[in-house]
């Protein structure tokens, strides 16, 4: 439904209990007239801190839109959105406790994922050709893993380790830890064709059990997933219709629904 406005209203049961919604949006080349202006003074600072026009760009984009989406689901304004972050760098919101999120974005691409009172995490990543796909998985990835990995041809190999590199950020981003957690204490699925998993965690074997991964539907040279603890009825991918730019309509966004 092109054009609709998703967040129109005034309740937040239009973001159902059972939900994920999952926003694609893909950055243009100028950014969007006003997102600035919903950034606190010291997200503006944090962006001027940036050497590179791009990353600056891109901060203010991620952090921008974050605010407008949280808005609009709690019926506020961005600039009112009182958001924080734990030690490990996951965002939460002061004083709401039920409306999770989380955001993630490659190349170009942003990811954000809410949900009421399902912890989440989301990733997504370039699969870039010129990637070291076995130095980086001896690395990081369990003996598990890096068995599956090893007997794969050539050309599914790549899909693979991508595969498990962005479920393995996805799980790590929705305990809100970080990379306190090791990436080798857990193991996930990841051979093309299998449904994406968590098998297990080793330090805590009872963890398989509670968690859901997926996958998402992004460009062919990218991966993305999306773990959510608990069982959610449905995840619903929406694309922020049209290219974040100048003309955008920034505060009333609308949809493309993917699925």
């Amino acid at each position: 439904m092109p054009g609709h406005d998703l967040l129109s209203g005034r309740n937040k049961c239009l973001l159902k209990e059972n939900e994920i919604h999952v926003w694609h949006v893909f950055a243009g080349s100028a950014l969007p007239s006003g997102l600035q202006n919903v950034l606190t003074d010291q997200e503006i600072k944090r962006a001027c801190g940036y050497y590179f026009a791009k990353d600056r760009e891109n901060f203010i984009i991620s952090r921008g839109v974050l605010r407008v989406l949280i808005a609009r689901y709690l019926n506020t304004s961005p600039e009112r959105v009182n958001l924080l972050f734990n030690e490990y760098g996951k965002p939460f919101l002061k004083g709401e406790k039920t409306l999770k999120f989380n955001v993630s974005h490659s190349n170009g691409i942003l990811l954000f994922a809410f949900a009421w009172n399902y912890e989440l995490g989301i990733d997504i990543e370039l699969i870039r050709p010129d990637f070291a796909e076995m130095e980086i998985a001896e690395r990081f990835f369990s003996k598990n893993e890096m068995l599956a990995l090893s007997v794969l041809p050539d050309e599914l190999r790549r899909i693979a380790f991508f595969n498990c590199w962005t479920r393995k950020e996805a799980y790590i981003k929705a305990k809100g830890m970080g990379l306190s957690i090791p990436l080798d204490s857990f193991d996930v699925s990841l051979c093309p064709g299998d449904p994406p998993e968590l098998l297990r965690d080793h330090d805590a074997p009872e963890e398989a059990g509670k968690w859901k991964l997926f996958n998402l539907n992004v460009p062919r040279d990218y991966c993305a997933a999306l773990a959510v603890k608990g069982n959610p009825g449905e995840i619903i991918q929406l694309k922020w219709s049209g290219e974040i730019t100048n003309n955008s309509s920034l505060l009333c966004p609308s949809f493309i629904r993917l699925q």
